[in-house]
């Protein structure tokens, strides 16, 4: 009996919801002050692309190469770049707007502790913020994740097993 192949998009679903709900934790209890939550974010999403690719691998009987498993990998990604983006969106302009005045009174507090800054100059940056806050948000999501997801596909496709066929060596009857 053949196994049958988890596809990618059912990998990024579930990574995008698993990110989704531990965003949405985050801000119910008001832990978005706390950066080092954001790597575990960070974590469980490469964590779950290595584990995409050697299950993959696994269920392929490891008849994969590198580039296979590097693709999967960031299909998966993709999918998962594509629905948080959707979500970043939604989030920020539907359902929890007061979020972002939130990140800018933290941007605030951060900026005036640093002696070198005026008044004038954090005025301006705040100004800035607000004005570019959506595209920078949106395109953060996208570079970030695509980058981590780079990152975790290229180490899955060098963990994972792979036993690859040669259509030129087998024999022919």
């Amino acid at each position: 009996m053949e196994t049958k192949v988890t596809t990618h998009i059912v990998k990024g679903l579930m990574l995008s919801g698993v990110s989704i709900m531990f965003s949405i934790v985050v801000y119910v209890f008001n832990l978005y002050e706390i950066s080092w939550l954001n790597w575990i974010n960070t974590a469980i999403l490469m964590g779950g692309l290595i584990y995409g690719n050697i299950l993959y691998a696994n269920q392929s009987n490891n008849n994969v190469t590198f580039g296979n498993l590097f693709a999967h990998g960031f299909k998966t990604t993709a999918v998962v770049i594509v629905i948080t983006t959707i979500y970043t969106f939604i989030a920020f302009k539907l359902l929890f707007p007061d979020m972002i005045d939130k990140i800018l009174d933290m941007s605030r507090k951060q900026m005036e502790k640093n002696p070198k800054m005026t008044d004038e100059m954090i005025e301006q940056a705040m100004t800035m913020t607000k004005k570019f806050f959506m595209p920078f948000a949106i395109g953060g999501t996208i570079l970030g994740t695509g980058f981590m997801g780079a990152i975790a596909s290229l180490i899955g496709a060098g963990i994972a097993k792979k036993n690859p066929v040669d259509p030129f060596n087998t024999p022919t009857a």
